[in-house]
Order: C-alpha cells, then sequence, then structure tokens
C-alpha cells in the first residue's frame, strides 16, 4: 500500500510539472505568436550596421524638411535650379577668370542702363513707368543666419577642445588626418573650387547613399572591421607607450 501511495504521488508531481512547462512553453509560443513578424524584423532591422551609427534615414539625419528635399532632389526643380545656379558661379569665377567686385558692378551697370533706357522709353510709347521694387534685408533673417553660424562655429570650437584635451586618441589621429588631407587639397587648388566640390558633393552623395545604403553599410562594416584589426596592432605596438596628458582620466567640463 504504502508502495502504491509513493507511485500515485510521484506520478501526480511528474504530471503537475509536466503541465507547467507545457503551459510554459504554450505561453512563450503565444507571446511569440502575438508578436508577430513585425516584432521579428524590428530585431532584424535592429542587428544591421549602419554607416556612423546612423538610427534615422538620410532624410531626417540631413535636418528634414525642404534642405533636404534639396539636397536628396525630391524637389527636382529647385535642386537642379540651385545647382545650376552655383555651376554658373564657378563658371564665372573659376573659369572665365571674373571677379567679384567686377561680376557685381558689371550687373548692376547692365541692370541700371535697361530700367534707366525703359523708364525713359515710356514718355515716348505712352505706358506707365515700370514698378521697380524695393529690395531689403530684413532684421530677422539677418539675426537668423548670424545665429546659426554662430551655432555652428561654437560646437566646432567645442569639438576641437574635446579633442586637444587628449582624453580620446582615436579622435585626435582622425581629426589631424582629415586637416592634413584638406589642407593638400586647399594646396591645389583655390577656396571657390573647394567649396565647389563640397557643393557638388552635398548634391550627389547622400542621394546616391539614399539608393545604395544596404551596399555601402555592408562595405562599411568590413572596412570598420578591417580597420579595428589594423588599429589594436598599431595601438598594443605604438600609441599604448606614448604617455597621455593629464586631463586622461578627468571628466570634461
Amino acid at each position: 500500500m504504502a508502495e502504491h501511495r509513493e507511485e500515485s504521488l510521484l506520478e501526480k508531481i511528474t504530471e503537475k510539472f509536466h503541465g507547467r512547462h507545457s503551459s510554459s512553453v504554450v505561453d512563450s509560443d503565444d507571446e511569440k505568436s502575438s508578436r508577430g513578424p513585425s516584432a521579428a524584423a524590428e530585431a532584424v532591422k535592429a542587428k544591421i550596421y549602419r554607416l556612423f551609427g546612423r538610427e534615422k534615414p538620410v532624410h531626417k539625419v540631413l535636418g528634414g524638411g525642404k534642405p533636404a528635399d534639396v539636397f536628396l532632389w525630391r524637389n527636382k526643380k529647385v535642386s537642379a535650379s540651385t545647382f545650376g545656379a552655383v555651376t554658373a558661379i564657378w563658371v564665372f569665377f573659376e573659369l572665365m577668370e571674373y571677379h567679384l567686385i567686377t561680376l557685381v558692378c558689371h550687373g548692376l551697370i547692365l541692370s541700371l542702363a535697361i530700367i534707366f533706357l525703359w523708364c525713359n522709353a515710356t514718355t515716348f510709347i505712352s505706358k506707365s513707368r515700370p514698378h521697380v521694387p524695393e529690395v531689403s534685408i530684413s532684421e530677422d533673417l539677418a539675426l537668423n543666419v548670424v545665429l546659426s553660424l554662430r551655432y555652428v562655429i561654437n560646437r566646432g570650437l567645442v569639438a576641437l577642445r574635446d579633442i586637444a584635451s587628449g582624453r580620446d586618441l582615436k579622435k585626435f589621429l582622425a581629426a589631424a588626418a582629415a586637416l592634413w588631407v584638406l589642407s593638400i587639397i586647399a594646396n591645389c587648388c583655390s577656396f571657390l573650387m573647394l567649396f565647389y566640390i563640397a557643393f557638388v558633393a552635398l548634391y550627389t552623395v547622400p542621394v546616391l547613399y539614399e539608393k545604395y545604403e544596404d551596399r555601402v553599410d555592408a562595405f562599411a562594416e568590413k572596412a570598420e572591421a578591417e580597420f579595428k584589426k589594423h588599429y589594436v596592432v598599431i595601438h598594443v605596438k605604438y600609441l599604448s607607450k606614448i604617455p597621455m596628458g593629464p586631463l586622461k582620466d578627468k571628466k570634461f567640463q
């Protein structure tokens, strides 16, 4: 009798255990099914490598709104007209070797001559004089431009101070290499040529990257992995032996 009771008790315990286990499995399956394919897709998307750790789409990275639409050629008329105007300015000043003051003076002379002749010709053809609009720069526009420039310059100065503090050797080497490459490019071409190259890159690189971002991100992931391997070797052999500044372990204020 005692053995029979022990066996029945053991069977009840095993049944309860299997029942709980099966219910937990069913619950976990229900949770997975309730999440659906969207949760799985989000989990896979979270693991996808993006260039520079980007989490937002390219349109949001460029600030969104109308400027981003222009850079990404969403508004093709405005983008084409802006690109054509900047290209014409580059042709005038760089290829035709025009000077800014000369171009402004010639443009004003031509405009004044046309308006002057038009105003005097109205007395002979019995027509009303042309309306010359008043052109002026508003105070709000000037303040907004100055504040935007101030914000960008201050951010650049803070970044340079952070790099020069000696806390991050990788940022220091990257900034030094970027400035060195920029100095070489600036030595080979004028400021206007450099500005036009940056403008063309701004109008072509984002739209091409948005179109082929999956391929570019995959290639960038492989390149970053290779760079990290070589950087570890260089850091162990050379960079770790360089004495760091006193601000290495201090908080940046």
